[in-house]
């Protein structure tokens, strides 16, 4: 009740097909915020493969959904408010971008506030600790396809908080793009990110609207560490299975219970010990909230070296990766 509405930017989920007992969960949240009364929007994006599963899970006349390319209008304090938007349009959006748009048919509905909600890269975005820049891929939208009747574009995807104000020109846009970040950490290069949601606040005029004020508003993030197990220094027949299994659990014990853990160990990892980094051992002793990633430095290197890409797996290879249950929604 202390917002007039909520935009939902996009992968509420991980992946396209989970339990209708998770969608259940996923949505008890949105539904008390319709509940009270305050409209919620959701955008559904990628992981979604552009649609929310289950969807009976989401039926309420206080939650809507950007089912295809459309426009939904309200009243709030005396202003007619208006959400464009349309799911994640998984092919060449640069190219159609101006078309999706149209379809929206945003122009049929005048408004005093004007709002654009997608779940997509727009030029100039940042991710990563090597600040990736996005620029002109197929999969990133052209400022200057931004239309200035917006007050701003509410956007999910990118996992970083930002806000775009300048073209990759340094032109100021005429449409702000938004970014809160995702809520939580979900890969290694999110590791010092912080995360959150954004609060906005817009006034009404002729010409769509404009925003006067955006505060970021920090939420507990789970811990994110990376641990390293050297094994370089000691010969290959001394690391015996309770060996490694003894420095893998003291390295577990060591860490948050909810962490997020990466432990690469440095050094090959002779046959007799293979059990101790299968996924059902790592199992066994890692806390039930806990997420664990093992990678076997050596032999990840080895790999690559000959041309085959790493991929996780329960058997013994160069990583294994384990989650009691899914996280990571932006």
């Amino acid at each position: 009740g202390e917002v007039d509405l909520v935009v939902h930017g996009g992968d509420v989920f991980h992946r396209p097909r989970v339990p209708p007992s998770l969608v259940y969960q996923a949505f008890r949240p949105l539904i008390e915020i319709a509940d009270a009364g305050v409209p919620v929007f959701v955008v559904p994006g990628n992981h979604e493969r552009s649609r929310i599963p289950h969807e009976r899970f989401a039926a309420h006349p206080n939650l809507q959904i950007f089912r295809r390319p459309e426009t939904f209008t309200l009243e709030v304090r005396g202003l007619k408010v208006s959400l464009c938007g349309f799911p994640y349009e998984r092919r060449r959006i640069r190219e159609k971008f101006p078309q999706v748009l149209a379809e929206t048919r945003w122009r049929d509905h005048d408004a005093d506030v004007r709002l654009l909600c997608m779940h997509h890269c727009v030029e100039g975005a940042t991710v990563g600790p090597a600040d990736h820049t996005f620029r002109y891929a197929p999969d990133v939208i052209r400022c200057d396809h931004l239309p200035e009747e917006f007050a701003a574009v509410l956007s999910g995807h990118i996992h970083r908080h930002q806000v775009l104000r300048r073209d990759l020109r340094g032109r100021p846009l005429s449409t702000p793009v938004l970014y809160p970040g995702s809520v939580e950490r979900t890969a290694f290069a999110e590791l010092g990110e912080e995360k959150g949601f954004m609060l906005l606040e817009f006034e009404g005029d002729r010409g769509g609207g404009r925003l006067v004020r955006q505060e970021f508003a920090p939420l507990p993030a789970r811990p994110m560490l990376v641990l390293d197990l050297h094994l370089e220094s000691e010969p290959v027949a001394v690391w015996r299975r309770q060996e490694l299994e003894a420095r893998l659990a003291a390295s577990i014990q060591d860490a948050p219970s909810d962490a997020v853990l990466r432990v690469r160990v440095h050094g090959r990892v002779p046959p007799v010990a293979r059990r101790a980094v299968s996924a059902p051992r790592l199992r066994e002793i890692t806390p039930p909230e806990m997420n664990l990633e093992v990678l076997l430095a050596e032999e990840r290197a080895s790999r690559r070296r000959s041309g085959i890409s790493p991929r996780p797996q329960d058997s013994a290879t160069d990583c294994v990766q384990i989650a009691h249950f899914p996280f990571g929604s932006d």
